[in-house]
This record gives C-alpha cells, structure tokens and sequence, in this order.
C-alpha cells in the first residue's frame, strides 16, 4: 500500500499540471515527475479509467475536455507559504495594476485555505518584510492591460514620453514585456518607426486599446535579444557595463 503513495500524489501532481496549460507533452510530464515515457501513458490511461476526460492529441499531446470542473485545488503548507511570500514581492512593484490585482486574487485563494493554514499564513505575512520600493512608489498602471493586448494581438495607441522628454504619439504592435532595475519594458512593433522598439511602462503618459489586431510577429523572445546583443557587440562605443537587458532600454525613443 505505501507503494501506491506516490503514484497517487504523482497521479494528482499530473492532474493539476493538465490543468494548467491548454496543452501537455508526455515529455513534459515525464520530466516534472523524474518517471519514463511509458509510465507517463500508463498514467494517462489510468486518469482516463478513473472518468478524468483527457483528450489525445496525436503527436503533440495531452488536454482536460474543455468545461470540464474539478474540486477545487488545495495547498499545501509551503505551497501556501509560497504565496505569502509572492504576494509581499509584488506589493512592492512599481506597477499598480500589477499589485492591485494579484492582491485580489491573493485574497480568493486565501478564501480557500484550511482555517489552521490562514493561521499560519497571517502570521507569516506579518513576520516578513521586504525592502526594495520602501517608499511603495507606483510609476505605472499599464502592466495587466499591456499584458491583455500581447495575448490578443491587439494594436493600441500610446502618448510616449522619450528619456529625452520628447513626446509623440504611436501606433504600436506589444510583443514582450521584461522587467529591469526597477523597471518594466515594453517590447512593440511601433507602426511609426516600422521596426521594434523598447518603451518604459512609466514613460507611457495615456494608453489606448484599439480594436485593430495584426499578426503575430514571427520571432521569439530569444531571437529578439539575440538581435540586442549583435547590435550592442557591433557598437564600439557602448560602455562595456551596458549589457544586452540595457541596450534594448535605450531603444526608448
């Protein structure tokens, strides 16, 4: 019986992972839980037996039938611990909507929590303290709806201020976001430049969601990096302690 344990917390780690994505390779759950190919589609066929609906697809992988309700998930002890901390490292971000909505969600899963984990977590989150951002500065407030806008291939119009306090107006296409120092960086095909350009989210003075869409941009964010480094490596005079992060700071224009 103790040998079933851990394939029944496997077959439940498996279950939430499904969960998770729209879509699941065997690889991939074969390299989450250190098992074989093969004992990933032994556990497959046994969530199916068990009335779990997984849909095949061939080649690619595995997906929970859409509309398909589980019991809601519960969390562990550390796993609710994890969420404490999340949230204390968040709250000190500099982007609003960032903070204002993962507290709420933060406060939909604590809803959830076994009354002897909200004990444990309270006195958790009142015994931590993080001091970067003391001074709980908030310079942006466009993160979650640039996020909206990248998912949705949607074009928006920004009111751009550049680090040289030149202001124009811009039609452009999001691809990437990035945290740095502080910072968060938007990365977009500005229709106006006709290339892509990096934009400080606390540089964005008014934001605009449009209802025109493009295509999606056939590059990955790696690649777009990759661009960065040969640009910066083919610059003789960019300071040696700018890095590749930097250099795509400095495309803010």
């Amino acid at each position: 019986m103790a040998e079933d344990k851990p394939r029944l917390a496997r077959l439940t780690a498996i279950l939430t992972q499904l969960q998770s994505k729209q879509l699941v390779t065997a690889t991939d759950i074969a390299k989450k839980h250190q098992v074989s190919i093969r004992t990933v589609y032994r556990d497959i066929r046994t969530l199916e037996k068990s009335g779990i609906p997984i849909v095949t697809q061939e080649g690619r992988g595995y997906s929970i039938m859409e509309g398909f309700k589980l019991p809601p998930v519960m969390f562990t002890e550390e796993e609710a611990s994890a969420i404490v901390i999340a949230e204390k490292l968040i709250r000190a971000n500099k982007d609003r909507s960032l903070v204002e909505l993962y507290e709420s969600a933060a406060t939909k899963i604590r809803s959830i929590l076994k009354f002897g984990l909200k004990t444990k977590t309270e006195l958790l989150s009142d015994r931590l303290q993080v001091r970067d951002n003391s001074e709980n500065k908030k310079t942006s407030n466009h993160l979650i709806q640039l996020q909206s806008a990248i998912s949705n291939y949607q074009v928006i119009e920004i009111n751009y201020l550049s680090l040289e306090n030149q202001q124009s107006q811009r039609k452009i296409e999001p691809f990437a976001l990035y945290t740095t120092q502080g910072n968060w960086i938007l990365i977009a095909f500005c229709q106006l430049k006709n290339g892509f350009r990096a934009f400080r989210l606390d540089r964005i003075q008014s934001l605009l969601q449009t209802d025109s869409h493009f295509q999606p941009h056939k590059i990955t964010l790696e690649q777009y990096f990759e661009e960065c480094r040969k640009k910066w490596s083919a610059t003789p005079d960019t300071p040696l302690a700018q890095g590749p992060s930097t250099f795509a700071s400095n495309q803010n224009i």
